[in-house]
């Protein structure tokens, strides 16, 4: 085996440790699976173009995370020039395999769905907010430093968006 570096260590690491995490927000965020993934691969290139310069503090899942948040919002400055194909456009080019019970598949389609719809309905700082606390993992004093807002605003974004979620997902129920 080549010799690896602390650095290459470091980074193997973060994408055993992180990528899931960093995914599943990109994800919330952009809707799109193969944008999502485009945009993982972009935030782990960006750190490993930064390791001269990282700074072990203990978070690197935050570290990441804003790496993450950064991309995402520039890539919505660029989307709104760019025409994405919506979740139905792509089933018609690129089907779902047919690998689980079809009743299975379609209340997670449902869930998933209502609960896209939910998220889509807060405000971007709400939906931010929860995504970095609940995907992200991370403390309120940190999302604040992404956020670049003060700890009691963040906590407002997530009191006011986990009660609009609630009564939004309670609506769809009834």
């Amino acid at each position: 085996m080549a010799n690896r570096t602390p650095q290459t260590e470091r980074l193997t690491e973060w994408v055993r440790d992180h990528a899931p995490a960093v995914r599943g927000y990109l994800l919330a965020l952009v809707r799109d699976p193969h944008a999502a993934d485009d945009l993982v691969q972009e935030v782990f290139c960006r750190a490993w173009e930064a390791r001269q310069r990282y700074v072990e503090q203990g978070k690197p899942r935050a570290y990441l995370l804003r790496i993450a948040d950064r991309l995402a919002c520039d890539r919505h400055r660029v989307q709104q020039r760019e025409h994405v194909a919506d979740e139905t456009q792509w089933q018609v080019i690129e089907p779902a395999a047919i690998e689980t019970a079809p009743l299975a598949t379609l209340l997670e389609t449902e869930n998933r769905r209502q609960l896209n719809d939910a998220l889509t309905a807060l405000s971007d700082a709400q939906r931010r907010t929860l995504l970095l606390r609940y995907y992200g993992d991370m403390e309120f004093q940190e999302i604040a430093v992404v956020m670049k807002c003060p700890t009691n605003t963040v906590l407002s974004h997530a009191r006011r968006g986990l009660q609009a979620l609630r009564r939004l997902l309670v609506e769809k129920c009834e």
